[in-house]
């Protein structure tokens, strides 16, 4: 890769995100993450290496992983140039940080964030490298209050970068993680992005890092919340349904998810991502009135929350 591009340096910051993330996570939780590092053979498909740490049954997080990969490839696979077709097939190097967290109790919202940097070197032509990234929230209880903080703290890593980005990121989120098959949307969004270098690489770089940096401080504060909140076999039977809405999000949508298959990627590490216990109902619908119903009325629907507060309800 050329060395204009410091992926070195772009490693040590996704290992040390990483880190970070499963220290604090850890303290939480009170039992320790797997640690599962794995190396791709030099004439193998994928070439490289990558850190897996997966944590299961804990008392804070049921399932949930955090997961750093680096790989080179000599062609970039169908889910990496849907933007690009004219890099279809050349030769690429990605890395990343990706974590998703399913918690015990269904009133501690899932959580999913992902940074990462992909570059293309076509034949011929200088590398073209571009990010992505971002965070969201899946609660299966709504609280206003976690949905507003959690969209401030989204804003606020953005705010130096530009006021555009933080609702143009935000409307990129709600319609992504959208199931068209099911005419809903996974959870309450927060922000996401892809095929992005339009502030040149060192810009594109450290609003990235943001984006990773501001991760704790907007799901941590609402898992301590909600953690000791009494809950019984309804809400646990609840939050194994709206599991299999993010089931079907990832292996039916995900570009991260089909990327990683298509490319031949590791697929113990790239189906962490899937909760441990799940259930599918034929046609069940919430009963009216019920904290079931609200999460469908009030909060899986595009709002602005970042401005929520509660003396100004949203409409």
């Amino acid at each position: 890769m050329n060395a204009s591009i410091d992926t070195v340096a772009v490693r040590q910051y996704l290992l040390g995100l990483q880190q970070r993330i499963v220290d604090a996570v850890q303290a939480e939780d009170g039992k320790p993450f797997v640690s599962d590092g794995w190396t791709r053979p030099a004439d193998g498909r994928l070439q490289g290496d990558g850190l897996t740490r997966l944590v299961e049954d804990g008392a804070l997080i049921e399932r949930g992983g955090c997961n750093f990969s680096h790989v080179r490839g000599q062609g970039l696979p169908p889910a990496a140039t849907q933007h690009r077709p004219g890099l279809a097939g050349a030769p690429f190097e990605a890395l990343g940080v990706s974590l998703v967290f399913h918690p015990r109790n269904p009133f501690v919202p899932t959580v999913h964030m992902n940074v990462r940097m992909f570059a293309a070197q076509p034949t011929g032509q200088a590398p073209v490298v571009w990010f992505g990234g971002g965070m969201d929230l899946t609660p299966c209880y709504g609280f206003e209050e976690d949905a507003a903080h959690f969209h401030r703290s989204c804003r606020d890593a953005l705010a130096p970068f530009g006021a555009a980005l933080h609702p143009r990121f935000k409307t990129w989120c709600d319609d992504y993680f959208f199931l068209r098959h099911r005419g809903e949307p996974r959870g309450i969004g927060g922000i996401f992005f892809d095929d992005f270098d339009e502030l040149g690489f060192a810009q594109s770089l450290a609003m990235t890092r943001a984006v990773g940096d501001a991760f704790l401080d907007a799901w941590l504060p609402i898992a301590r919340r909600r953690r000791e909140l009494p809950y019984g076999e309804r809400e646990r039977d609840f939050q194994a349904y709206r599991r299999g809405r993010y089931v079907e999000f990832n292996l039916v949508l995900d570009r991260g998810t089909l990327f990683g298959l298509q490319s031949g990627g590791r697929t113990e590490s790239i189906l962490m991502s899937l909760p441990p216990l799940v259930k599918w109902r034929y046609r069940w619908e919430p009963e009216a009135g019920t904290a079931e119903a609200r999460l469908y009325r009030d909060f899986l629907r595009p709002r602005d929350w970042a401005e929520w507060s509660p003396t100004t309800p949203l409409p």
